[in-house]
């Protein structure tokens, strides 16, 4: 009779576990899209989980207009007129990158640092891969 019980207790716990995402995500591709900030904005994740772990990630954010924000954010009409503002600019743009390869590595989004001057992206990126994880549960 101790042994049932504790069968089913075990049972229960891993149940519960599973059910709090501690139990590892489904396998497939995920993508999660944020909110438009107050330019128009907004962010989109695409995670690859692999062995019920993130394996792949890819971060872009868009502009109002439906442009990529790369290597041309901060420009305008192809030249860069502002050289501070096109710096703020690429500073968002390469922390894209390194926000997708922190949850790689780190394996977890609570662990993915955000980098001074590319708060709004960093916001941007969690709540985007917070809805792609939560489809992986």
């Amino acid at each position: 009779m101790k042994r049932m019980l504790a069968a089913a207790l075990c049972a229960l716990i891993l149940t519960v576990l599973a059910s709090c995402g501690l139990g590892g995500y489904k396998d497939g591709t995920y993508t999660g899209t944020s909110g438009k900030d107050e330019h128009g904005a907004y962010g989109e994740v695409t995670i690859t989980i692999k062995d019920k772990k993130v394996s792949d990630c890819k971060f872009v954010t868009w502009q109002s207009d439906g442009t990529i924000k790369d290597e041309n954010y901060g420009k305008e009409n192809g030249v860069i007129t502002n050289s501070d503002l096109y710096a703020e600019a690429q500073l968002a743009v390469n922390a894209m990158k390194s926000y997708a390869e922190q949850l790689v590595n780190k394996g977890k989004l609570s662990s993915v640092d955000a980098i001074s001057g590319a708060t709004a992206t960093y916001n941007q990126f969690r709540e985007a891969a917070e809805k792609a994880l939560k489809e992986a549960k």
